[in-house]
């Protein structure tokens, strides 16, 4: 499986000729390296509805007819933009043939700013995914605080892989993503969430380097970045 990091909380997953993609934030960084219209993906997943996740959603779906999967709030209000979407929820399960999906619980807030009328549009519950796809279990968090049924979460699957925001001030920082990753039991973690607005600005490398006197691998991508299991 080839992991493609697209900067911030932006994660494509490529394998056997099929890719999905993750909160689409990428015109909006400033590190992105890559644009909106190179990317090729089936299924687009949101986590929540703030803008650094779900900018680019509407532009790479509609490009690629794909489907976008998330709450059924935020998946109703996808669906008035012209998208294919499929509505889930925290706890629910579904196949989309070639993976396994699963929306597991955060600890975080879901709304859809509109700028210009400044409304703020109630995006249903925050959430993360548990994808299973050819053996593997690749885990992202969304944006969270630490809580503890993240224990639970580790108990209940074999996560290989494991995305987490390590940013602090609107998520949880380097510290409590390291508990995260000890009670998830991630084989291996990459940090999202950092760097790409003053205040969330940290030491990736130093976290990863933390998590493996731990005993638990960690890699830190770089926009543009990608990574094969």
């Amino acid at each position: 499986m080839e992991i493609w990091y697209h900067g911030h909380s932006c994660v494509q997953l490529t394998h056997g000729g099929h890719s999905l993609i993750i909160d689409p934030f990428i015109s909006g960084n400033r590190l992105a390296t890559t644009k909106p219209e190179d990317v090729k993906a089936e299924y687009v997943l949101l986590t929540h509805g703030h803008p650094d996740h779900i900018l680019d959603t509407v532009p790479i779906a509609k490009s690629n007819n794909a489907t976008v999967i998330a709450t059924f709030e935020l998946a109703t209000y996808m669906s008035w933009q012209g998208l294919n979407t499929f509505a889930m929820n925290i706890g629910g399960r579904t196949s989309i043939g070639f993976a396994e999906i699963e929306m597991i619980q955060a600890f975080h807030s879901s709304g859809i700013v509109l700028e210009e009328e400044k409304k703020i549009i109630y995006g249903g519950m925050p959430g993360g995914y548990v994808i299973k796809w050819d053996g593997l279990t690749i885990l992202h968090s969304g944006d969270t605080a630490l809580f503890s049924d993240m224990k639970l979460i580790g108990q209940r699957h074999k996560i290989d892989l494991s995305f987490l925001p390590i940013g602090d001030v609107f998520t949880m920082g380097p510290d409590d993503a390291a508990l995260a990753a000890e009670w998830l039991g991630a084989k291996a973690v990459v940090p999202l969430h950092f760097n790409t607005f003053p205040p969330i600005v940290q030491d990736a490398d130093r976290f990863a380097a933390g998590l493996r006197d731990k005993g638990i691998q960690s890699q830190v991508l770089l926009p543009g970045e990608k990574l094969t299991l």
